[in-house]
């Protein structure tokens, strides 16, 4: 490739100001301000085992609670992500993982269709893992898959530990993520018989 494929994106609202800068190309190299510490957390293992390289400050309404930062950073980085992919030409576009945490394990299964769709399935034990809601878990990955063009299955399989199951299930998406989006050698053209994505 001769040049990264990136991506900033900034959104203001009443409720949050964000700002993303994404490398889908990078080395998962990532500082992460949004201070909600576990979010913090999964943003940083899904930019490493991602492989992408991620700037993000959001100043929310905490105050309020962290959905209003949660879902509205799933917004941008769909967004980032759509923009970083571009035009989709010799993506890989489908792919699948799996990713363990000990007693957990989780799989993710996208397709990078321009058709934004979640299934999502997972039975968190509580409903707080630190400082994040584990029904947000759901909302980010809603916005990211939405704003992205993502179809996403997502599937926390078992495990005991609220903390585990949603860290294995960020380890997947990244995973599943990363592959879908790589350019493979040969390919030429868009991936789909409508000739665009």
């Amino acid at each position: 490739m001769s040049s990264p494929r990136t991506a900033e994106v900034e959104r203001k609202t009443k409720e949050t100001d964000i700002r993303l800068m994404l490398n889908i190309d990078g080395s998962g190299k990532s500082r992460i301000e949004v201070g909600v510490g576990f979010f913090e957390h999964m943003l940083t293992a899904l930019a490493r085992h991602g492989r992408m390289d991620l700037e993000l400050t959001c100043k929310g309404d905490l105050h309020i609670d962290e959905h209003h930062t949660v879902e509205d950073v799933g917004i941008v980085l769909g967004q980032a992500l759509a923009k970083a992919i571009g035009d989709k030409a010799g993506i890989n576009r489908f792919s699948e993982a799996f990713a363990p945490l000990d007693e957990a394990l989780s799989r993710v299964v996208v397709d990078l269709s321009g058709r934004g769709f979640l299934v999502f399935r997972g039975d968190l034990g509580r409903e707080k893992v630190g400082d994040l809601s584990t029904e947000l878990v759901e909302d980010f990955w809603r916005a990211v898959a939405t704003k992205a063009g993502i179809t996403m299955h997502m599937e926390i399989l078992y495990g005991t530990n609220a903390h585990h199951q949603v860290e294995s299930l960020f380890k997947a998406a990244a995973r599943a993520i990363h592959a879908a989006t790589r350019i493979v050698p040969g390919v030429q053209g868009i991936p789909s018989t409508k000739g665009i994505l």
